[in-house]
């Protein structure tokens, strides 16, 4: 969510120095870590366009009590802390003492006097609210995010305590407590996933009984609750809800098993965020037997049910039964979730156009072949209120000057601002505010880090969660190769470049650990390189979270949305990048796409293979030694970090990334490497040329209207959350 004042104070149309005065105040608040990366920011964005487009809604989640993780960074490895971010508590969320669910874990199902099945859980909680008040812009409505904070329904044992067995006496307290401990927790251990699980089932579980009981509150017939209320699954996490609101209408509401399918499919959304298929979640069937076998069974009788009408549609076709069914019969058998989610959905959406006609094209082709009207894409946005507003207000005033403030509200009213782009003293002027955030963020980097870098270089950023698809490898590659070049010849004309890289790697994600620890190695050497100077520096910023990246995108210059085609469903920094006048170096993957197509390819950097020549190049076998054997640059960059040159005390540090590189390279970097090289000599050329630079990245900004999640909600509500009756 980021923090709240200075996003209040936009909303109440607070004067420019009002808020500048509250800045100081505002830098002691704490980030509220709430959301996992991008995922989680697209949904604190769409709880700003619930507020202002004045739509009532919730938004649901857990009261995690540290967040992800800190991340800091020792001898150029990333560590995890935790980050307590409620240490001093939180300002801006109200505790709802009468609201409290429970919600049951494990024990049996049993039949209940011939009503029909009845789960008795071995354990239960209380599910306990606490609301996030989110303002809309310009508006008396607000939004609420809802967290549930799960505590034991039951007291300490007293006589256990009495007699010195104080853990005995305590462990069902500790138990509910470790639900709200962290978000994310690892999941490469059983304990991890079990407990990833559980907080699963309680989100959702305590979500429904929340939203039954406002809907028979406010006089609401149980039959017609899907007619009325939408329960839109953002990813698999919340996949369980469907099940849960079976479990609900069958055995709390006394509904027949039609009626209750009925009612759970008019009410039920679903969005894909992803299409990598590690990354659709998956349950051991052991363990849902283990912590919720009532939900298990209501499963097997969605999956017997639906495998019937995939064959009487597909009649003998066992590899689609196969492929369909809500249980993976291969290996231990696991329950399929985003299967789940698309069987119980009336309508199921990718996040940009590219991503929702792969995902119709490849993982969920089946699906798609059967329903083809289920499927649809809503492209994703970003709020202008704190992605431009409150991010950048220098930008924000400009802007006002040049085409009024209606922007705000109707975010497409920028392209206005495509008639302005060649105005040079515009240019100038936008390029004095570019200037006025670098200064910002380099001070911070001098005060941080106690990196002095050149103000008047050309800030090159990259942020986000670090991963192998995402190629921040690629982007170090580049940095090795140029700052190489700048060694062989430094008597060129080069073009002062800043590499600024941020993100997270998930604690239990060596790769992309491995990653973290070559760009602090690689810029260790170069920063301290006196043949190179300012002309080229390497910064890595650690803890990345909102109010960071609210300092870092008005200073970027040039975007990096370099993942391997085909692979990012999305993204949104591309979007905040764009709209905060960074011109952007990118594939042809993801928003990246309809982004170019809105402010004109001419006018966005791109490069690489598209996702058709990935497929094909894969389908042929693909061997990464060929393109290194074909240039002596990138040839001259993977003997850099297998030699050790970036990390003498262990010459072999480097080797797991290599050997990936050069005997596997899943993602194609060594492919595109050579084309991601000439653009960005396109990149250094455009950029000391002012004049042409400002005017291209004002009709990056002009190109921005369409990515406003006010018109991603609009669509929502118009094409995915609509009523048909079924």
């Amino acid at each position: 969510m980021g923090r709240a004042l200075t996003n209040a104070l936009a909303a109440l149309q607070m004067p420019a120095d009002v808020i500048t005065e509250a800045a100081e105040v505002a830098d002691h608040e704490s980030d509220a870590a709430l959301g996992n990366g991008g995922l989680g920011r697209l949904a604190a964005c769409f709880l700003d366009s619930f507020a202002s487009l004045e739509l009532p809604s919730f938004g649901y989640g857990l009261r995690y009590r540290y967040g992800m993780f800190a991340q800091r960074i020792e001898g150029g490895s990333q560590t995890e802390v935790p980050d307590p971010w409620l240490k001093d508590g939180n300002a801006w969320e109200q505790m709802r003492p009468e609201l409290q669910y429970t919600v049951g874990f494990g024990g049996s199902v049993e039949m209940a006097h011939g009503l029909g099945r009845h789960w008795i859980p071995q354990e239960t909680i209380h599910a306990r609210a606490y609301d996030f008040i989110v303002p809309g812009h310009a508006t008396p409505r607000v939004s609420t995010l809802r967290q549930w904070h799960a505590e034991a329904s039951r007291p300490i044992d007293y006589a256990a305590f009495s007699r010195g067995d104080h853990f005995e006496a305590g462990k069902h307290v500790l138990a509910a407590d470790s639900l709200n401990w962290m978000l994310y927790p690892d999941d490469s251990t059983e304990a991890g996933r079990e407990l990833r699980l559980k907080q699963e089932y309680l989100l959702v579980s305590a979500s429904l009984q929340d939203m039954i009981a406002r809907y028979l509150r406010e006089g609401g017939d149980i039959e017609a609750f899907g007619r009325t209320n939408v329960v839109h699954l953002n990813d698999t996490h919340p996949a369980l809800a469907p099940v849960e609101l079976m479990r609900l209408l069958l055995d709390e509401h006394g509904l027949g098993w039609d009626a209750a399918w009925k009612v759970t499919r008019e009410a039920t959304s679903y969005t894909n965020h992803t299409l990598m298929p590690e990354a659709l979640e998956t349950w051991p069937v052991r363990m849902m037997q283990a912590l919720l076998p009532r939900h298990l069974e209501i499963v097997y009788e969605i999956n017997a049910r639906f495998l019937d009408e995939v064959c009487a549609k597909f009649p003998g076709d066992l590899h689609r039964l196969q492929t369909m069914s809500l249980l993976d019969e291969r290996g231990e058998r696991r329950v399929r979730m985003a299967n789940i989610a698309i069987v119980a959905s009336t309508r199921v959406n990718g996040v940009s156009a590219l991503h929702s006609q792969l995902m119709v094209d490849t993982i969920f082709s089946d699906f798609a072949a059967m329903w083809p009207d289920r499927f649809m894409n809503v492209t994703n946005g970003v709020t202008p209120r704190r992605w431009l507003e409150q991010a950048n207000p220098s930008l924000a005033t400009l802007i006002d000057g040049e085409i009024g403030p209606s922007w705000r509200r109707d975010l497409s009213r920028l392209v206005r601002l495509r008639d302005h782009a060649a105005d040079e003293k515009l240019g100038e002027r936008f390029l004095a505010v570019k200037r006025e955030s670098k200064q910002k963020l380099a001070d911070y980097i001098r005060h941080e880090l106690g990196i002095a870098i050149n103000v008047d270089s050309m800030f090159d950023v990259q942020i986000k969660r670090i991963h192998e698809y995402k190629r921040q490898l690629l982007n170090v590659m580049q940095v090795i190769a140029r700052y190489q070049a700048i060694v062989a010849n430094p008597q060129a004309k080069w073009t002062p470049r800043t590499v600024i890289i941020a993100g997270k790697a998930a604690s239990a994600y060596v790769m992309a650990k491995s990653v973290i620890r070559l760009v602090h190695d690689v810029a260790r050497v170069i920063n301290s390189d006196p043949r190179v100077g300012d002309r080229l520096k390497l910064v890595f910023i650690p803890n990345y979270g909102v109010s960071l990246a609210e300092m870092m995108i008005p200073a970027a210059d040039l975007s990096e949305q370099i993942s391997t085609a085909g692979t990012e469903a999305s993204g949104t920094g591309n979007m905040k990048f764009a709209l905060n006048g960074a011109l952007t170096i990118g594939t042809w993957d993801g928003a990246n796409i309809e982004m170019a197509e809105h402010m004109g390819v001419e006018n966005m950097f791109v490069f690489g293979l598209r996702t058709p020549q990935v497929a094909a190049l894969k389908t042929v076998g693909y061997d990464p030694r060929l393109y290194i054997e074909q240039s002596k640059v990138l040839g001259d960059v993977i003997d850099a970090i297998r030699s050790g040159a970036f990390s003498r005390d262990e010459p072999e540090r480097y080797k797991n990334i290599v050997q990936s590189l050069t005997q596997h390279d899943p993602y194609l970097l060594m492919a595109d490497f050579t084309d991601y090289l000439a653009t960005q000599a396109s990149v250094d050329a455009l950029y000391v040329d002012p004049k042409s630079w400002a005017e291209r990245a004002l009709r990056n900004i002009a190109g921005m209207g369409f990515f406003s999640t006010d018109r991603t909600i609009a669509e929502y509500v118009a094409r995915v959350w609509d009523k048909p009756r079924l």
